[in-house]
């Protein structure tokens, strides 16, 4: 899926920012595992959109708890097989970490199928919850909103919304070259002058934090200057 988010202002001028929001659909793929050994099974061949959702989708969802386990597979690992050892090695798993899903994919499979190895008793332990495999759909909003210059930018991230965050600073990461989110990749049509809010918005940790614990984030790092 490409969007753009640049939108063009004249010839030769940087673009203005085109402020988009979104939600994350969840689909119902047909596909459920009892055991771990059904989990990998259905890992090898399951839509790219399901390893998304399960690792993002709790990222963009209201929740009234705090997320013990960021991914699906390590909370299910641990909460319905009971398996401590391998829902650890799952729960440290970043996607970004990844130059795609497809590696982390060959990830998820490595870690599951060796710890099938390790443990007889995984082989045939029924989970007591069945793990329903999800796909995403990311339906994207025009809020009609536009950024003309980087400094407006300390103004104008504190106030969006979660889905805009997600959509800009997350979503982003798998449509733009580099893996950049949306706000790095327009600062750069600036040139090298804001090079160092560049590089402070790239400190920012995208995955083991909530959304509004990221838009603080990048709040605090836009409000320390633009260049």
């Amino acid at each position: 899926m490409q969007d753009r988010t640049a939108t063009s202002t004249g010839a030769g001028d940087p673009p203005d920012f085109s402020v988009k929001d979104c939600a994350l659909i969840a689909i119902s793929t047909g596909r459920r595992a009892r055991t771990l050994g059904e989990l990998c099974e259905h890992l090898q061949t399951v839509s790219i959109d399901s390893i998304y959702y399960h690792f993002w989708g709790g990222l963009i969802q209201a929740r009234f708890d705090e997320r013990e386990y960021n991914n699906d597979f390590a909370a299910w690992v641990r909460h319905a097989l009971h398996d401590a050892p391998l829902a650890e090695r799952l729960a440290v798993l970043d996607p970004t970490d990844f130059a795609d899903l497809e590696d982390l994919r060959r990830e998820l499979l490595e870690l599951m199928e060796q710890r099938l190895d390790e443990s007889e008793s995984l082989q045939w332990m029924r989970a007591t919850r069945t793990f329903e495999l999800i796909r995403s759909q990311i339906v994207i909003f025009d809020t009609r909103h536009r950024i003309r210059s980087p400094e407006q930018l300390a103004e104008i991230v504190p106030q969006l919304s979660t889905g805009s965050i997600f959509y800009h600073f997350v979503d982003a990461r798998r449509r733009v070259p580099d893996h950049l989110d949306d706000f790095r990749e327009w600062l750069s049509s600036f040139g090298e002058r804001y090079a160092g809010l560049r590089d402070r918005l790239a400190a920012v940790e995208p995955y083991f934090s909530s959304m509004t614990e990221i838009r603080a984030r990048l709040t605090r790092a836009l409000e320390q200057g633009s260049p």
